[in-house]
């Protein structure tokens, strides 16, 4: 397409690929529309932890090739691990071609730097009850596929959509307290360390937030949100943040384009991918 949207520098993060609440579809249509320099995969886009072999979708596999499309065309693609897909840590600082493998990344931007990291390492379930975030993460994805079969009914019936996680987050109080004390704990960490933007993922809140410090210096707290619930993205373009939502009504016609892969570079990474799932 000759239309594309060009962005110096893609932030995604919690795909979670081979789960029934990923929303592979409406990532697919974005990630037809825009033409990136850099893409940074901030974490849990592969889900191993609820990975099967029995639900692979195409659609799920279309994104991994629109990856490796990108990389094999020369634009550069980070893959930080998060807890979902953690298997892929032990494989730090692999490089592929354009493709690398990493647990944190520091960006200069503009002659601001940019601290970028999943996020998982300041979740307390995750540090110490694993077997019990893992539980979780199931949950989660049952109650995302029960969402969607409602949301299916109520779009034949010309219904507005809803959020079952939404509503429980936003009732619960813990979920929000643990929600606050993320963001500010990045926050303090990223100050402390001279970092001018924080970027994670993680805890699935799109969020963009400018806080001045005490010595009067600005530091922005960024999260990229999720392709399960919100479809959200954040773009780096001329010199300034964005945070992206997907809106059905930005695609009314179809784009139906065939990203050129590189065959040697799908092939390494489907052997790749098989060798890490096994």
């Amino acid at each position: 397409m000759s239309n594309k949207r060009k962005i110096d520098l893609l932030v995604l993060s919690d795909v979670h690929l081979g789960t029934y609440g990923c929303r592979a579809d409406e990532l697919l249509q974005y990630l037809k529309s825009v033409k990136p320099t850099e893409v940074i995969l901030n974490g849990d886009i592969i889900d191993v932890w609820q990975f099967s072999k029995n639900y692979w979708p195409s659609s799920h596999m279309k994104i991994v090739k629109h990856f490796i499309g990108w990389a094999s065309k020369g634009v550069k693609v980070h893959y930080i691990c998060g807890n979902h897909d953690e298997l892929f840590r032990k494989f730090e600082n692999f490089e592929v071609g354009n493709l690398s493998i990493k647990n944190k990344l520091v960006r200069d931007l503009d002659g601001r730097k940019a601290w970028i990291f999943h996020g998982d390492v300041f979740d307390v379930t995750m540090q110490h009850s694993r077997w019990l975030a893992k539980l979780g993460a199931v949950g989660y994805d049952t109650l995302i596929l029960l969402n969607s079969i409602v949301n299916s009914a109520l779009t034949f019936f010309g219904q507005e959509r809803i959020s079952f996680s939404k509503k429980i987050k936003n009732k619960v109080k813990g979920a929000v307290k643990f929600i606050n004390n993320f963001e500010q704990t990045a926050i303090d960490l990223a100050a402390s360390k001279g970092y001018d933007y924080v970027i994670c993922g993680h805890i699935h809140r799109p969020e963009m937030k400018d806080f001045i410090q005490e010595n009067g210096k600005r530091l922005t707290y960024l999260n990229s949100g999720d392709w399960v619930e919100h479809m959200s993205a954040l773009e780096w373009n001329d010199g300034s943040w964005s945070l992206y939502e997907y809106k059905k009504s930005d695609f009314e016609k179809e784009l139906d384009e065939e990203e050129y892969v590189d065959e040697s570079t799908s092939e390494i990474f489907n052997k790749m991918l098989v060798s890490f799932l096994q």
